[in-house]
């Protein structure tokens, strides 16, 4: 880790040095093109876009000093985020969350979490200002990126501008008061005509925040990333890209779970190819391969319940995949995008406890335990796809796709206890998902969207083989069920989006709204056995663990609604809504994780040398909720932020913000509960308070 400061450091007085001495650079007048990867799903075609999308971008631009990736979710119309701390972030999307996501890194590549507890989600291996915009397909309305079943989530991380030939870079640090926080990054890419390389490296180290009561919440971490891309143009028409990236988090503080993390250590290595212009209907031709592995481990050294027993749990996770597609026109009007998938998940790793007081007695000598977590299982997807786009007129498209995904799972070495419940022998899936959909533009100011979809998504490696773990919202144990069928998200959807010209100091008028209801088959929750009894430390209450098991009736509705009014050319005021309605018919309550109604007012000004808005969020009361899930009704809040952006001179951006302007006491409804802290019961916790931040960016 020292060589890596020290790599660090030369690294940022070499980029200084740099941007004070360097030269003018002449413009190559004989570039070649550069062929474009499908990195990114949404480019603003109306004949290749898939339908009802999200593109939530100016991440560069609008600076902002987020913990991780998924607090950049937190602004985007119909997201929550559900927190276990200040480093273990998930986002959830109309209330679909985990697996129920198909999260992916450009247009694909994927890294799952190791811990149980998901200490380490997907969102904790890459750099937040790496990221360059988010794109949201909002349901399962296209085949080509995986088994979907509540949407999309792509993460695009930034391309150099392939124009801009010689070396350049940035530098950028940020503080946050609120915990003493500070983050760095260096970048520098050196683009020519046949190839290009872009490097960078960050260093972020957050202290525990204080809430608005000025509660002290046990919320540190340290990471340390740093991540290369080497792109050669084979030809004019062919590209070929590789991306390394590592990150090391260290000491992280997990306000609600049992235990903390020492180190996590991701290493994630993608490859990407495309031969365009292939034929009059061969189109083009893309591939992508992909591999993760995460290592991790997590202790209780600094809990109360270290007292009575050291815990030590070191896992890891290996991901692998790829994909392989062709475009084809066989006719003017159809378009065809048809290929495989897959992607393999294994997982391994153990726990060991030392118990030095056992039913209140302390032992004479400790005993030693071991705890298989994954008891070394797989899960290996491999899909076929075809997806056909239409065009009915110059302005409308019909959207039709077809998936397979054959899907394997086995467990290795599975407990002796868990042996005995199931008959475990490997086991294949066969998953049919579809979806049919119509995007009309009906006129230049007003475009109509409406689809069906049928997502299927296998359970996953928690679902089917975790054995006596906590990892819920609350305090029982779970046993995974081997035997869970798959579930089916039948959703459908009607949205439109439109934008009127005003007169008299009014610029325009932007609306934005959809509406979707879903039915759920085999619906996945964890559901109390009262024939069965905890495996650890079995005095303790709830006595009776949970299993997972398929619900027969669920169901979801809910609508996002955006309003905006530009006026006097730079300001702007804007208004979002989000709203879901869940229901577990089977248990007569909501479904878990079910976020209240949001309202945000957003009043700001947008010029090319600075920028600055005032956020005004009403988060309702959630009183729908999942009590089998351990959830608790949570009150409704209000906070203010103020953000101001400014360029000063050329290459130099600076942002402050004030989040939580008026130091509001409160708790996001999606947040866990405080688990084994000393000065804490088991509540929700709760978020920052006041919190002032400053970011400053040079590029030369």
């Amino acid at each position: 880790m020292k060589t890596l400061y020290r790599v660090l450091l030369c690294t940022l007085i070499t980029v200084v040095s740099y941007g004070q001495e360097k030269k003018e650079i002449k413009k190559d007048t004989t570039k070649q093109k550069t062929t474009k990867l499908n990195q990114v799903i949404v480019t603003g075609n109306l004949k290749t876009d898939p339908v009802l999308t999200i593109v939530s971008n100016k991440y560069e631009e609008k600076i902002v000093q987020p913990k991780n990736v998924a607090d950049l979710f937190n602004n985007i119309n119909g997201f929550s985020v559900i927190k276990r701390g200040n480093y273990a972030i998930d986002p959830s999307f109309r209330g679909a969350q985990y697996e129920q996501l198909n999260i992916q890194y450009d247009g694909g590549t994927k890294a799952m979490h190791a811990c149980p507890n998901r200490m380490d989600p997907i969102t904790t291996h890459i750099i937040p200002e790496e990221i360059a915009k988010i794109e949201i397909i909002k349901g399962p309305y296209t085949v080509r990126y995986g088994a979907t079943f509540g949407g999309v989530i792509n993460m695009v991380t930034q391309n150099p501008d392939y124009e801009d030939h010689g070396l350049h870079g940035k530098v950028s640090g940020g503080y946050e008061s609120n915990g003493n926080s500070l983050v760095n990054l260096v970048q520098l890419q050196y683009i020519q005509n046949k190839f290009d390389i872009v490097a960078n490296a960050g260093y972020r180290d957050f202290g525990n925040y204080e809430d608005g009561n000025g509660t002290e919440i046990p919320s540190s971490f340290r990471s340390t990333d740093y991540g290369i891309k080497i792109g050669y143009n084979l030809t004019e028409d062919q590209r070929i890209q590789a991306h390394w990236r590592q990150s090391f988090g260290r000491d992280v503080l997990h306000a609600a779970l049992p235990m903390d993390t020492e180190y996590d250590n991701s290493s994630i290595i993608s490859l990407d190819y495309k031969l365009d212009n292939i034929g009059k209907v061969a189109k083009s031709l893309t591939a992508k391969a992909y591999y993760s592995y995460v290592d991790h481990l997590m202790t209780n050294t600094n809990r109360p319940s270290f007292r009575m027993m050291e815990a030590a749990s070191a896992v890891d996770a290996t991901t692998i995949g790829g994909k392989i597609e062709l475009n084809w026109k066989p006719t003017e009007k159809l378009n065809l995008f048809s290929g495989i998938d897959a992607m393999h998940i294994a997982r391994d790793g153990g726990r060991t406890r030392l118990v030095k007081i056992m039913n209140g007695n302390p032992l004479p000598m400790a005993m030693t335990f071991n705890d298989k977590v994954w008891q070394d299982s797989y899960i290996t997807d491999l899909g076929v796809f075809t997806e056909a786009k239409y065009n009915l007129s110059s302005k409308a498209i019909l959207t039709a796709g077809l998936r397979y995904d054959n899907v394997t799972s086995d467990i290795q070495d599975p407990e002796e206890d868990f042996a005995t419940m199931y008959d475990l022998e490997k086991r294949t899936e066969h998953n049919i998902s579809g979806t049919v959909s119509i995007k009309k533009r009906v006129s230049d100011k007003f475009t109509l969207e409406a689809a069906y979809g049928r997502g299927v998504r296998s359970a996953n490696m928690i679902e089917r083989f975790i054995n006596h773990f906590t990892v819920g919202q609350d305090p029982y144990e779970y046993i995974g069920n081997p035997n869970l069928k798959a579930e089916v998200n039948n959703q459908f959807e009607i949205g439109f989006k439109g934008r009127e010209p005003l007169k008299n100091g009014f610029n325009s008028f932007k609306y934005e709204t959809s509406f979707y209801y879903s039915f759920f088959e085999n619906y996945i929750v964890g559901v109390v056995d009262e024939t069965l009894t905890r495996k650890f430390n079995p005095m303790a209450q709830p006595r009776n663990p949970k299993v997972f098991r398929n619900l027969d009736e669920a169901y979801k509705t809910g609508f996002e609604t955006m309003a905006q009014i530009d006026f006097l050319d730079h300001y702007y005021f804007k208004t979002e809504f989000s709203y879901v309605y869940a229901k577990n018919k089977d248990l007569a309550e909501s479904l878990p994780l079910t976020p209240p109604f949001t309202t945000r007012f957003s009043l700001g000004l947008d010029k090319k040398k600075y920028w600055a808005n005032i956020q005004y969020n009403l988060v309702s009361k959630q009183d729908n909720i999942s009590r089998s899930f351990g959830e608790t009704e949570t009150d409704g809040y209000q906070t203010l932020d103020i953000r101001l952006g400014l360029k000063p001179i050329k290459n130099i951006t600076i942002g402050v913000a004030v989040i939580n302007v008026l130091d509001e006491a409160y708790n996001n409804h999606l947040n866990f509960s405080f688990t084994n802290q000393a000065d804490f019961g088991r509540t929700p916790i709760t978020e920052p308070g006041r919190n002032f931040s400053a970011f400053l960016q040079y590029k030369f």
